[in-house]
């Protein structure tokens, strides 16, 4: 991995960018909500944050893939206080793949969602 110019370098499972070099196939992800199939929401930001994993992995196997895939992620938060445990759990998940990542605290759709994610895979 190296690090683009004289920019703050690469770490925490952050990636300043990632190239894909001729995918014969890009899958774009809408935003995941955190809610599991049968309809409930799990309570507090650990499960609802795995959730909305879980829903992402589920919409990328249905094209044949899978998190190994993912380019780019974004997260919107709903609130700053859950940046840290967001961030764990995505390195959780991810392990050592590290897509290009943005986070961004805003007002999500329902109230009650504590985070939506978007993605783009490639193969």
């Amino acid at each position: 991995m190296i690090t683009p110019g004289p920019i703050v370098p690469d770490g925490g499972g952050y990636r300043h960018s990632y190239e894909v070099t001729a995918p014969a196939r890009l899958v774009h992800v809408s935003g995941q909500i955190p809610v599991a199939p049968d309809g409930t929401l799990p309570e507090g930001f650990a499960a609802q944050c795995r959730q909305a994993w879980a829903n992402l992995a589920a919409a990328l196997a249905h094209h044949g893939m899978g998190l190994s895939d993912l380019v780019k992620v974004t997260t919107f938060l709903s609130d700053r206080v859950y940046r840290e445990e967001n961030s764990a759990i995505r390195r959780e998940v991810l392990g050592d793949h590290a897509p290009a990542l943005t986070v961004i605290i805003t007002g999500i759709y329902d109230e009650a969602w504590l985070l939506e994610i978007e993605a783009v895979a490639a193969r």
